[in-house]
């Protein structure tokens, strides 16, 4: 794993009802014991900009990538890919966990593309936890004009993005990920949660 990142810290952070996991017999069984599995199963992600998928109502299992898009209309999608677990969305996206692997990969239909979006799971939740962070807590200081409150923003955008490219390149490896454009959204004043500092500033 690229990331330490454990229940605790989490539910310090969003608390444990604002955590969501999946059980453990969501996973086929290929992906059933692999550490991206368990991350999802154990520590979970806060709700907001992330979603995990929720599990079948009548068989308890996650969608695969050939439940939710048409496999042959992805030219880059690597062979067996149709097989893998969904196990969230983002944006415009199905994540999918490959579990031979461990990365996770973006699918989007809209673009007909596949792409590897994070080396782990550890890498997507480790993401996770800091945007959500920054939405909820970041504040526009009463002194800072409208102008200086976005430059501090962007300044901490722009460091979640190289501390995390460190380790993980492939999230920000260029400006078309989907966590590229999470991130421009967000330094640009979007995806503020409700009642949140910086909501309160922007909209009143």
């Amino acid at each position: 794993m690229l990331f330490d990142v454990t229940r605790g810290e989490a539910a310090g952070s969003f608390g444990t009802d604002r955590l969501v996991t999946l059980p453990a017999g969501a996973f086929p069984a290929d992906a059933a014991d692999t550490e991206g599995a368990r991350l999802l199963r154990t520590v979970g992600a806060p709700t907001g900009t992330l979603h995990l998928r929720e599990p079948d109502a009548d068989s308890g299992l996650l969608p695969l990538v050939q439940d939710v898009v048409d496999v042959a209309d992805f030219e880059d999608a690597p062979e067996g890919a149709g097989r893998w677990p969904v196990i969230g969305w983002l944006l415009n996206a199905h994540l999918a966990l490959a579990p031979e692997s461990g990365k996770v990969h973006a699918f989007d239909a809209d673009e007909e593309s596949a792409r590897v979006l994070h080396t782990d799971v550890s890498s997507l939740l480790q993401i996770t936890f800091r945007f959500q962070h920054l939405l909820e807590e970041f504040t526009f200081d009463g002194d800072d004009d409208e102008e200086a409150g976005f430059e501090r923003l962007e300044r901490e955008v722009e460091r979640i993005r190289e501390e995390t490219s460190r380790a993980d390149p492939l999230p920000f490896q260029d400006d078309d990920t989907v966590w590229s454009v999470v991130a421009d959204e967000i330094a640009g004043g979007s995806r503020f949660v409700d009642g949140s500092p910086g909501a309160r500033r922007l909209y009143g």
